[in-house]
Parts: C-alpha cells; structure tokens; sequence
C-alpha cells in the first residue's frame, strides 16, 4: 500500500500511481484527492522504481499550487524535485540556453490598445473612418475625428477594447500568428468584422513591435519561445517522467510545449484532471486536449478516481446529474462514505439583503463561504452592517460571523464547512451569465461543444461542489435562474427513487 499524509491511498488511487503504462490520464471527480494521488505517483517512483528526483518533473498551474504541492513532496518524501508553472518552466529553459527575456507588464496590451485610439489614431484619418465604419458610421472625411472623438467616449467603445484584448491573447494562446490574418479575412471580407480585423492587425503588430523594442516578452510568446528552443536544441534535464495537475485547463501553446519536450526526452506522461471543472475556455484553455488524450499519445491509460472525501453522496449524486446532462462530459459516478440528507437546500428570498442576514444567522458559526457569478456580486447584497476589506473577508457585525467571499472562478480547488450561492437570477449578469461572447472570437477559440450553457453549467458544478456539508442556494421568488429549476427536478428525482 502506499500512503501520503498519514492516510493509505485508496484501491484507485493505487492503481493510478503505480500504472506501467507510459502515457496515463487519471480523470478525477471533485474532492477525490486529486494532489494526493500525484504525490503517491512520485513517492512510488522515487521509493520503488528507484527513479532519481531530478529526472521527474511536475507542473501545476498556479504559484499558490506549485507551493502548495512542493511542500508536500519534501514532506511526504524529504526531497525536492522540479515542481513549476509552464512560464516557469520556459523561463528555465530559455535562461538555460543563454536567453534572456525581460517579462512585459501584465497590462501592457489594455495600455497600448488604449494610447492607439487615444492619441495614435488621430494622426491617421483612414484608421479612424474604419472604426467608424465598424460602428456602421459612414461620413464624409472632413467630420471624421468629430464623430470618432464622440464614439469614443461611448460604453461601446470600452466593450471594442476589451474584445481586442481578448482576441489577441486567445489568438496567441491557441498557437496563431500574424500569417493567419489572410485566413481571417478570407472569410469575413464584406462584413462588420472585417473592419474590427483590420484594427486587430493594427493594434496586434504595434504590440508585438512594442515587445520587441524592449526586448520583452509576454507568458504566450515565453511558452512559444520555449517551445521552439526545445524542437530545436532539445532541453537540458532529461526527464523521463512528466507529471501535469489540472490537466483540463491545458492550453494549445502548453500542450505543444509538453509534446516537444516528449519527443525530445521520450519521457512518461502521467496526467490528472476533471473535465466537468474545466472553466477557463475565455483564456485560451481548451477541454479537447484532454478528451483527446488517446489520439494524442500512445501506450495509453484512462483511469479514474471516484471516490470523494469532500462531498456527501447525496450531493455528488445531484451535482453529477446536473453536469452531465451535458453528453460531452465522461460518464463519471463518483462515490462518498459520507451521507447528508438534503445537502442541497434552496433558499428563495423576498428582500435580498433581509433574508439573508436571517440566512447567516441560521447557519450560526460554521464557516462560510459566499460564491457569486461576478466580482461585484457581494456588494448587492451588504449593508452597513457588514465590513468587507479588499480580500474578500467579510464581517457580520450584529453577530460577529466571518466569512468569505470570492467569485466561483477563483474557488476552483478550495472547500469550506458551508457554501451559499448568490445571484441565482435568470439575468444577463446572472448565473448562468448570458453575456455572449463576440462571434469574432470563434475564429480563434478551442471549438468544444455547443450545449447551452456548457461552460457556465461546469462553473455552477464546481460553485456547488465546494462545500463539505450543505451548499444553500439564495434565489428569488420570481425570475429565479434556469440552474435552480434544473436542480429541483433533479432533487424531487433523487427523493422518489430513494422511496421506492
């Protein structure tokens, strides 16, 4: 048996971490001890394949987990071995092979998009009337910058430069460059986005003029860069095993990256992840990666972890049929040794922030955890008599009770004793949001599916699923959120099938 923080892994978990074959993809449920199965995978290396730590290489995606994960290795194991983010590992590569690039600042693309249509353009009338034209605006020349300088101080035009923005880093994280522009224009020459194209190109080649200028680079052309070193010169560790946490929220430039090295060291690829939370679509992570796994490598294993130390079973059962309805999601039935009766409980309110004071003062002193759908989401719902400091930390003052508050994005991989979802309102900014994307930005974006809502569907599972005992949804008496009536029919499922 193999154990890792005092705990013996589980018969699925055994099986994972001591699979022979050279390429496995462990999909794993919420809560199934994702980091746990990971560490046993490289104490079993280490200790019983006698494998030498620098020959394995692990990746996570954030600092926080890189931390987190390295820490436990040097406890569970005593010694270290190469855990990183993909920019740190193609920082390491490029500095390996004498490159020096100096990172550009996070915001550099918001700041250059707005210097162009603040002061660049009005040097340039024919730039300035394609904008025009954008906006269906056709004048004569001589009232271009008076009707530009109108438009630009419009909500429209903030939304424009946000949707350049996200064009450009999706273009980039999905592996295209300036040669595909006579592509994208071949198949929207005529229409409104042709013009909105025509300013991409503009604003995409004063960015990457900028970077160069300065000898800079951004994380996308960091991996790329690293990527093409490795093709090219091969890299300096040779790994023979690669180890890869999160694997849904892997991107195409990030894959190619893991491919190059593969080819270069023959090393074994060990994977875990959860389709029904991948939830980055909007920044360039793309869930066909992992369920293509099988085409992508040979020797291949697909395994799974199902049982969950989190949830009850009672809300796995919910939660896992509210997912799937989605027929692009695996087929996963995840089980607990714990059970809740009614874990799920909707709460509907008349006044929004009188109801849920009493909603906090019924759950008392358990920790809490407040979900919502946008970062400002909170802030509909507090008086004065709470204090929420910039961190989300919030204080009910009349009865002293703590809690906390993030969106459902940034609690992916967290848990606490007791979870409420907030804004649970058929509304454009509501959950699901309805808020659509561009449909320019298909032409660079992952193709998934097309089920309703597939993506927001994933982000309520991961909402619901975060807590360790009940997770209460706040939702209106009238105008309620379509997820809400979902579950309902889902729960009175559940109860009818338990009678019989």
């Amino acid at each position: 048996m193999i154990s890792v923080g005092g705990y013996e892994l589980d018969s699925e978990q055994v099986h994972a971490a001591t699979s022979e074959h050279k390429n496995i993809l462990v999909v794993a449920g919420a809560g199934s001890g994702k980091t746990t199965t990971i560490v046993g995978r490289i104490k079993y290396l280490i200790n019983e394949k006698n494998i030498n730590s620098n020959e394995i290489l692990c990746i996570s995606f954030t600092n926080a987990s890189v931390d987190s994960l390295k820490d436990k290795i040097v406890e569970e194991i005593g010694t270290n071995i190469d855990v990183y983010t993909f920019h740190r590992l193609s920082l390491n590569i490029l500095k390996d092979n004498n490159l020096n690039y100096k990172l550009c600042i996070p915001d550099l693309l918001e700041y250059l998009i707005d210097e162009y249509f603040n002061v660049l353009i009005l040097n340039d009338i024919d730039m300035m009337y394609i904008v025009l034209k954008h906006y269906h605006i056709f004048t004569l020349k001589i009232d271009v910058i008076k009707k530009y300088k109108k438009i630009l101080k419009s909500a429209n035009f903030s939304k424009l430069k946000k949707l350049i923005a996200k064009f450009i880093r999706l273009m980039k994280t999905n592996g295209y460059n300036i040669s595909e522009f006579a592509r994208f224009y071949n198949h929207k020459i005529k229409t409104k986005n042709f013009y909105l194209l025509k300013i991409i190109l503009i604003i995409y080649q004063l960015y990457q003029s900028e970077l160069e200028s300065n000898g800079e680079i951004d994380f996308d052309d960091m991996i790329i860069k690293a990527t093409n070193v490795v093709k090219e010169i091969g890299i300096k560790n040779k790994y023979k095993y690669i180890i890869i946490d999160e694997f849904q929220d892997s991107s195409l430039v990030r894959f190619n990256l893991i491919k190059s090295i593969i080819e270069k060291t023959n090393a074994s690829l060990f994977v875990v992840g959860d389709d029904f939370q991948s939830i980055y679509k909007f920044a360039g992570c793309n869930l066909n990666i992992m369920l293509d796994f099988e085409k992508n490598f040979d020797d291949t294993e697909i395994l799974k972890i199902s049982n969950t130390y989190r949830n009850s079973q009672e809300l796995v059962d919910i939660a896992g049929s509210f997912v799937m309805k989605n027929k692009k999601q695996i087929r996963k039935n995840l089980k607990s040794n714990k059970h809740l009766k009614n874990p799920v409980r909707i709460i509907k309110y008349k006044n929004y922030i009188d109801d849920f004071k009493k909603l906090i003062e019924e759950i008392g002193n358990k920790k809490i955890l407040i979900l919502g759908r946008n970062n400002r989401d909170i802030y509909d719902l507090i008086d004065n008599d709470y204090i929420i400091d910039k961190n989300g930390n919030v204080l009910y003052k009349p009865k002293n009770i703590a809690m906390k508050y993030m969106t459902v994005h940034k609690s992916k991989g967290l848990e606490e004793d007791v979870v409420i979802v907030i804004n649970l309102k058929d509304d454009i900014m509501g959950f699901p949001s309805k808020l659509e994307d561009n449909k320019i930005l298909e032409i660079v974006s992952p193709k998934i599916d097309k089920y309703p809502y597939s993506e927001e569907r994933r982000l309520f599972y991961v909402a619901i699923t975060r807590t360790k005992s009940i997770v209460y949804l706040y939702v209106p008496y009238a105008n309620k959120s379509i997820f809400v009536d979902e579950i309902k029919k889902i729960v009175n499922i559940s109860k009818v099938s338990r009678k019989k």
